[in-house]
Order: structure tokens, then C-alpha cells, then sequence
């Protein structure tokens, strides 16, 4: 299916980025900590679908155990936008985009999975319904 080009920004605007998404793109939310705590709500695309416009000098990162994504955030608002990582589960090289920044995208149209990041169980993949936060289902 034909990807579609998006452009999204953190709150202060200072970091811009584009992203291609399909049509039926499936959008994901994970039980994890630092999922949970930001509340993201994310997809993930390949590394060439996508681009970082501006605002690098604007970025700071965070990583925390097996150093699988490095998620970036604003300097000035604190908004977390992106975090490229590399997990075989997940296809080897990727970027997790927080679609809370892409304003032209509708969150409410999308098909929602869910992920079992906090038990660290990739590989049963995503599913239709929440993953429980106290033990793996």
C-alpha cells in the first residue's frame, strides 16, 4: 500500500520531522515503563520512511537497560518524538515515532495493537487488546 508523507514536531516546535506511513498502518501502544509513563502512542517504520527536518541540536536522549532504543526528547518542551533502535522481533533497524506529534495523522481511524514490552515478550508479537502491566498474559 502507498505510504503517505506526514510531518510532525514536538509542542515548542523546535524539532521537526517527516515520516511515510501506510494507509493501513497498524499503531501500537506497549506496556513498558517508559511507554507507559510518556504515553506513547507509536508506530514503527523503517529507517528510510523516516527524516529529521530540524531541531538535532535541539535533542537529548535516554537509554536504560538492554540499550534497544535510544528515545529522543526535546530540550525546551520535554516531548519525546522519536526513538531509532534495532530489535531482531521487530525486523532489525527501526524508528518508534510518537504519533502524539504528527499532527495530520488520525489516532481514532488507526487499527491499535498492543505489545508486551514490560514482560520483554517479543516474540508473541502485538494483539488486539492491552498486555496486563503486573504479569504476562
Amino acid at each position: 500500500m502507498d505510504a503517505k508523507k506526514h510531518l510532525g514536531n514536538c509542542h515548542c516546535g523546535a524539532v521537526r520531522f517527516e515520516v511515510d506511513i501506510a494507509a493501513d498502518a497498524r499503531v501500537g501502544r506497549c506496556n513498558c515503563t517508559i511507554c507507559r509513563r510518556t504515553a506513547v502512542t507509536g508506530m514503527i517504520v523503517k529507517p528510510a520512511a523516516f527524516r529529521l527536518l530540524s531541531g538535532k541540536e535541539s535533542l537529548t536522549e535516554y537509554e536504560w537497560g538492554g540499550r534497544i532504543a535510544k528515545r529522543f526528547f526535546c530540550k525546551t518542551c520535554g516531548v519525546h518524538c522519536f526513538a531509532p533502535g534495532h530489535l531482531e522481533q521487530l525486523g532489525g533497524d527501526y524508528v518508534s515515532v510518537n504519533l502524539n506529534c504528527v499532527d495530520d495523522f488520525e489516532l481514532d481511524e488507526a487499527m491499535v495493537v498492543y505489545w508486551d514490552g514490560r514482560h520483554d515478550n517479543w516474540q508473541a508479537g502485538p494483539r488486539s487488546k492491552p498486555w496486563a502491566v503486573v504479569s504476562a498474559a
